[in-house]
């Protein structure tokens, strides 16, 4: 009994059941399917809808994804949290709208902020059940040693602490930033500065398939958040000139074959049927970069709006134990539900303060069809609340946003220039009949228009609004250094 008292409750709840439930001759299979889940989160950035073979990439190859849709759930109306990095970041890794949260936009090194340490991230959460926690990646979440990963709940970190253009570029047009080399993380330490990134997608395989092999025999979470496709782009020469869309969708081959690496990995050691393996990306394509920037298509606009094309995103979940292979489902979802769904599947206690993600689980698993949310919220810039989608219906309130539309987009690394449009009057769509939203249909359902004004209200409430000068009643602060 004593050594039951030892135990995490968890853990001693769950070796009493093995030992004293399990009928003769069951228990190593019974032990076997009793341990939670591993998982295993590949996050990109500044990817496509259009740019995944199963989501209507022609020109570009990627089997290990098609291949990982075939045998899990392909989900095409999954949305990011917000259509911008740190912002993106923080609301997948902690289950709320970024702006609760205070987290906006992007992050620049040195701005002194970063996720607070009193928000509990998925790292945290798992880690209380005794997973070994993971990143190998682009954090994003504050560059200070205070908001680096490992104070976020993660054992092992690897990396760089924010986007990997953040460093001098361009001289002939002036350094768009100059804060720097970019640095490379081991944990806390700054191992190296990075001006050629071109082993960096390897590498960071090469340190997940580790990870793998190293905690086998526990359960981990491994978070994978990739730098490319974000510009500048970079790929090894295993995969230089392989795509037919140029050096993008090289970089694209490349992040498939990153895929392919982890699940070779998991089926290695046995671990494929019980792991979660979750492949995304943080916003849409950073559309002035041109032939350096991913598809959107079929939807409107990209990075940095709240148009499908900037926060609508590929969203693929494999999980052979308990997810039937080969669904495709276009139930409404978003980021901001990842962290309750995976709380429900491993049996973690959900953050003590607030968050507005909701479990998808039985939509998942084919309980219900029905998303969990009743509508997401679409907030860009510092809390302004852009849009909403309610059902098959998305509204937009009037608000400024950037557009490549009839603007000459850049080449080769340089950017175009954006034009800023204008949306003057409440604006609605059918996604179901226009999924690129080309025909305001706003006049024809009164009563659609009244519905979602009225959501929309009772979260500005709660979350504020900037574009009305609304303060909400229930956002936080972020961690900043003075504090």
């Amino acid at each position: 009994m004593v050594f039951f008292l030892r135990l995490r409750p968890l853990a001693a709840l769950c070796l009493f059941w093995v030992l004293f439930s399990c009928k003769p001759g069951t228990a190593e299979k019974e032990g076997a399917t009793a341990r939670p889940p591993n998982i295993v989160l590949i996050f990109t950035d500044d990817q496509g809808y259009g740019d995944v073979g199963v989501f209507g990439a022609a020109d570009i190859a990627t089997p290990h994804l098609d291949q990982m849709a075939k045998e899990g759930v392909q989900l095409t109306s999954y949305y990011a949290a917000q259509a911008v990095c740190s912002a993106s970041r923080a609301g997948i890794l902690t289950g709320c709208y970024p702006n609760r949260i205070g987290i906006h936009n992007a992050m620049m090194p040195n701005s002194g902020k970063g996720l607070h340490p009193g928000e509990t991230t998925l790292a945290e959460m798992l880690r209380e059940l005794g997973y070994k926690t993971a990143i190998y990646g682009k954090w994003h979440l504050g560059d200070a040693p205070e908001f680096l990963p490992t104070r976020h709940g993660f054992d092992t970190y690897f990396g760089i602490p924010y986007s990997n253009d953040m460093w001098p570029l361009h001289p002939q047009q002036g350094s768009v930033f100059n804060f720097g080399p970019l640095p490379l993380y081991e944990n806390e330490t700054v191992i190296d500065t990075l001006t050629d990134q071109s082993q960096l997608t390897t590498q960071l395989t090469e340190r997940s398939v580790d990870f793998i092999n190293q905690n086998k025999e526990q359960p981990f979470f491994l978070y994978l958040p990739h730098p490319q496709p974000h510009v500048p782009l970079y790929v090894s020469e295993k995969f230089k000139g392989k795509s037919n869309r140029g050096l993008y969708g090289d970089v694209i081959m490349e992040l498939d074959w990153s895929v392919g690496q982890i699940n070779q990995a998991l089926r290695a050691n046995g671990l494929e049927e019980n792991t979660i393996v979750i492949y995304t990306s943080d916003n849409g394509p950073w559309l002035a970069y041109g032939n350096h920037a991913g598809s959107a298509a079929p939807f409107r606009e990209g990075k940095g709006t709240a148009w499908e094309g900037g926060q609508r995103e590929p969203f693929i979940i494999k999980y052979p134990a308990k997810l039937k292979a080969g669904q495709v489902l276009d139930t409404p979802l978003m980021a901001i539900d990842l962290l309750p769904t995976l709380a429900e599947v491993t049996g973690a206690p959900l953050p003590e303060r607030t968050i507005d993600g909701k479990s998808a689980w039985p939509l998942l698993t084919g309980q219900t069809r029905t998303s969990p949310q009743e509508a997401y919220f679409f907030y860009y810039r510092v809390n302004e609340l852009h849009g909403v989608r309610h059902g098959k219906w998305k509204l937009y309130f009037p608000h400024t946003y950037r557009s490549m539309e009839g603007q000459v987009p850049g080449r080769d690394g340089l950017p175009g220039k954006y034009a800023m449009k204008e949306v003057e009057e409440i604006q609605l769509y059918d996604l179901e009949a226009d999924i690129g939203e080309t025909t305001n249909v706003a006049s024809e359902h009164p009563e659609v228009v009244a519905k979602i004004r009225l959501l929309a209200n009772g979260m500005r409430s709660r979350l504020g609004d900037s574009l009305l000068d609304l303060e909400g009643s229930e956002t936080r602060s972020a961690g900043k250094l003075e504090q």
